[in-house]
């Protein structure tokens, strides 16, 4: 498991998005739950990659970094530093160019070896 949220994360940090594709499982629940912002989810591969390919136009860079990570049978809890910066404007009032820093928390879930489960709080 721990792998896989290692290769995940590196996708996601390279904004890659076939590279996070290949580790989640076809029927991957992705949820973000935002005090700011509310929540966003997807279901399925198709709905967390047009999520994905939409998002990559929002950031010039983005990173996250594990501080702490906490393993059990199927699941898994990251704390997570995020780091981006803003390539386009957005309706919040945050303008392109902006920095974005937050923590939160990731719970990943697999089941039959792929991540089937991402579920960020922030």
């Amino acid at each position: 498991m721990k792998d896989q949220i290692d290769q995940y994360i590196a996708a996601y940090n390279r904004m890659d998005v076939p590279g996070m594709l290949a580790l989640l499982h076809d029927v991957i629940v992705f949820e973000n739950v935002s005090n700011t912002s509310g929540i966003t989810a997807t279901s399925g591969k198709a709905e967390f990659e047009a999520l994905a390919r939409q998002s990559l136009g929002v950031f010039t860079m983005r990173q996250q970094t594990i501080r702490s990570l906490t393993l059990g049978e199927r699941t898994a809890a990251a704390e997570i530093d995020y780091n981006a910066i803003l390539a386009i404007d957005l309706p919040n009032g945050k303008k392109a160019g902006d920095v974005i820093s937050l923590r939160g928390v990731t719970i990943f879930a697999f089941s039959d070896g792929k991540i089937a489960r991402i579920s960020d709080y922030s």
